[in-house]
This record gives structure tokens, sequence and C-alpha cells, in this order.
């Protein structure tokens, strides 16, 4: 496994990449240590680059914003977590959804509360775009790396 930290305008980006470029997680932090899962020591050199996939971020930064989807994510999850990450890939950028619309493009229009787990749960951000997902009311509701940069991400991919 390898990983960069890419500088952005919502705060440094993190990416934790398998040798073939598929991404296994990714967070608006510096410190690497919060994106490996504890208890599961893994071998991680730190890179200046990615290679693609660095390429892809910088791309999607200024301004192409689809150039996050083609991506490889390699995450652990399955049944409706799988499904709902799914939907979320193939959300569109400019285009938010509630957790209420999460639900119904997973295939379980009820399960609103595991819609929300799975944003919670998503180890792969930016790439598994849990950004675009906000409350029925409208309200952008929480970011695991913050509101400032869930708005940030959401105002950018209005542009």
């Amino acid at each position: 496994m390898n990983s960069t930290t890419i500088l952005t305008p919502a705060g440094p980006l993190t990416i934790v990449a398998t040798e073939d470029g598929a991404v296994r997680a990714a967070g608006f932090t510096a410190d690497l240590s919060e994106l490996l899962p504890a208890g599961q020591p893994e071998t991680v050199r730190v890179r200046p680059d990615l290679g693609a996939v660095s390429e892809t971020v910088r791309a999607y930064l200024d301004g192409d914003l689809a150039a996050i989807d083609e991506v490889p994510v390699q995450q652990p999850g399955n049944g409706f977590l799988a499904t709902a990450w799914q939907a979320l890939r193939e959300s569109k950028a400019g285009e938010p959804l509630t957790y209420t619309e999460l639900a119904v493009r997973a295939g379980r229009p009820r399960a609103v509360r595991a819609a929300a787990n799975a944003c919670a749960r998503n180890a792969a951000a930016l790439f598994v775009p849990c950004h675009r997902v906000v409350r029925t009311d409208g309200g952008l509701g929480g970011y695991r790396w913050g509101v400032e940069v869930k708005r940030w991400l959401l105002d950018h991919e209005r542009r």
C-alpha cells in the first residue's frame, strides 16, 4: 500500500491506495493514522505522488468533476453498505441527494438510518462522495472531515 497527501483548498487530502491504484482509504487529514483501521497494522509507504490517482484529484480540483468517478475503490463492506457506496459513486457532482434518496437508490427506501450509517462508515471520502448527501431540509448534516470541508466540496461541484 502507498499513501500521499495532496494539499487542496479544503485542506490536506490523504489517500491510501494499492499498488495498482485502487483507493482503500481517503480523508481530509494529514494524519495517516486516522485512515488506517485500528488493530490492523499495514505497511503503508508514504510517496510524494500516487500517479494516476493524484492526477485524478488534481483534475477534479481543476474543475473536471467527473474525474474521480473512474478511480477504482476497494473498501471492506457488503450488503447494504456496498450497495449504498455504489449508489454514491453513481451520484452526479452538483446534484446533492438526501439520505432518503440514497436509501431509495440503494434499494431500501425505508433504510434512511442505514443510508446515513453508510455515509458515516465510508472510508474513501471524495472517491465515494458521501459529501453529496444532505438532510431533507437542505441542511448539510454531518461529515467526518468537518462541515466546512463538506461545504467547500459542494460549492466546488456547483460551479
